[in-house]
């Protein structure tokens, strides 16, 4: 996968900095563990649902040292919804949207993080 930028949605991007001043945890964070709320989903998120205009992550700060965990992960979820390596890229960004939203509605402080967990 060749990205090294992801843009989010504002919707997505508004929920992050809002779930990151209610928990002080960080957004690259918040993307980290929303990432795997959207992996853990039924239903695999429609790309075109999330436009990319808003705020923009490198990928290394979005991920760090755990990028190829990550992209594994996608990687597993994209071969068991029927998809090839062509739609990794596409798939990232919309599990990123899709993740940060969704951490937003169940993180409302710190101590929800054990319960997620």
């Amino acid at each position: 996968m060749k990205l090294t930028k992801l843009r989010l949605c504002k919707e997505a991007s508004s929920k992050l900095r809002y779930s990151s001043g209610r928990t002080g945890l960080t957004p690259n964070l918040l993307c980290r563990i929303g990432f795997c709320l959207s992996l853990a989903e039924p239903s695999s998120p429609n790309p075109e649902m999330y436009q990319e205009d808003d705020r923009e992550f490198n990928r290394y700060t979005l991920l760090g040292e755990y990028d190829e965990l990550f992209v594994a992960l996608l990687r597993q979820r994209c071969v068991s919804a029927g998809m090839d390596d062509k739609h990794l890229t596409e798939m990232f960004r919309a599990h990123m949207n899709r993740g940060a939203i969704l951490v937003s509605g169940r993180l409302k402080n710190i101590s929800d993080l054990v319960d997620l967990l």
